[in-house]
């Protein structure tokens, strides 16, 4: 990681105020990034805020994270498959389970802050741990722009704000079932929803859609496909 002048100083800063609170995680764009546990989240945030070396008065962004086989692609293959590619053609109905052990690591959120006197960035992550449901302290009352971004998690990944003062969904619809953007949800979803002209109100019923991929599964190897004619087509 190669970081200017600015962002070297404010690394040694951070490091010498918090130490260990904050774990620094290598960035390959040249940005700083920490990694905390969730029982500091609150006072980091707000020493983060409030002391005048660092003033990030805004949170530009709060985002989750599933890392649920994270690193892992079954949609890299050089062959067909019949038995990959398991959210766009498997019918599984996934549902929050109340009994369901998660790793510690599997949820996470991101903080994205902004200091306007300084001009400088900072981005914090942190993991929900073993919980279920996966819980993080609320930030609401450090930056009230946090109050949609957690109820966009919640409701996208089923992250609970612990403090948030009205957490409920904010995208989907109100009998949503499950959290759409967790890794295991399917892709065709849950349910379908229309309007049922006879009956005069909107109605639920079972996913009608037939589970499919619209990406090849198949892989031709030929010469359209040599690394030398995709070299001469780049121009190199």
């Amino acid at each position: 990681m190669s970081l200017n002048n600015r962002y070297q100083a404010l690394a040694a800063s951070i490091a010498e105020r918090f130490g260990e609170q904050l774990h620094q995680v290598p960035s390959i764009c040249d940005e700083l990034t920490y990694e905390l546990d969730k029982a500091d989240l609150v006072h980091v945030a707000t020493a983060l805020r409030d002391e005048p070396g660092f003033a990030f008065e805004s949170l530009v962004d709060l985002c989750g994270v599933d890392y649920l086989q994270y690193g892992e692609s079954e949609w890299q293959t050089r062959s067909a498959t019949s038995s990959g590619f398991s959210r766009g053609v498997e019918r599984e109905v996934i549902v929050p389970d109340a009994d369901t052990v998660f790793d510690s690591q599997r949820f996470a959120a991101v903080y994205h802050l902004l200091s306007l006197s300084h001009n400088t960035r900072l981005r914090l992550r942190v993991y929900t741990g073993a919980s279920n449901p996966p819980i993080i302290p609320s930030v609401v009352g450090v930056w009230p722009s946090a109050n949609w971004y957690e109820r966009e998690a919640f409701d996208l990944f089923g992250i609970l704000f612990e403090g948030h003062p009205d957490l409920r969904r904010i995208l989907t619809d109100y009998g949503f079932i499950g959290h759409p953007f967790r890794k295991d949800f399917p892709l065709s979803g849950n349910v379908e929803v229309r309007y049922d002209e006879e009956q005069g109100r909107v109605v639920y019923e079972p996913v009608q859609i037939e589970p499919r991929t619209l990406v090849p599964r198949t892989i031709r190897d030929d010469n359209r496909y040599s690394d030398e004619i995709r070299k001469f087509g780049d121009g190199s």
